[in-house]
């Protein structure tokens, strides 16, 4: 699969990137239960870039380790950054009103979890599923 990359601008975006995320998964062989994980993702990290940085990008690609083949999402912004991301990434922690399950929860539903900020630059946020593990 080559990869490929979405704007995230408006709300419309969101659904966008959780249908491409759904049909790469399904594309690959991943299971339901993992398509909806990986759905799930993309729409708490898609919905932070609008929410927090206005807009950004999803670049949805696999990626292939030993005798693993997963798919890998990265989601990028040039907003505000998160300060502390290690204080970002405990449940019920939030800046925007919310529940503070965006982050944590995401972290949950993947294999790897790699994040990225610094203040006044941006955030990258960087997941995969494997779909041999």
């Amino acid at each position: 699969m080559e990869s490929r990359s979405i704007a995230l601008e408006q709300e419309t975006d969101i659904a966008v990137a959780r249908n491409e995320v759904r049909a790469a998964a399904a594309g690959m062989g991943f299971s339901i239960v993992d398509q909806t994980r990986l759905t799930t993702v993309a729409s708490e990290l898609a919905r932070n870039i609008i929410k927090y940085a206005v807009r950004g990008r999803v670049i949805i690609g696999t990626v292939q380790n030993d005798s693993r083949k997963g798919l890998r999402l990265i989601f990028e912004d040039n907003g505000p950054g998160i300060a502390n991301t290690e204080l970002a990434m405990r449940d019920g922690f939030t800046t925007g009103g919310g529940l503070g399950k965006g982050l944590p929860g995401s972290r949950r539903l993947v294999d790897d979890f790699k994040i990225e900020s610094t203040p006044d630059i941006g955030t990258r946020v960087t997941v995969v599923r494997w779909l041999i593990r």
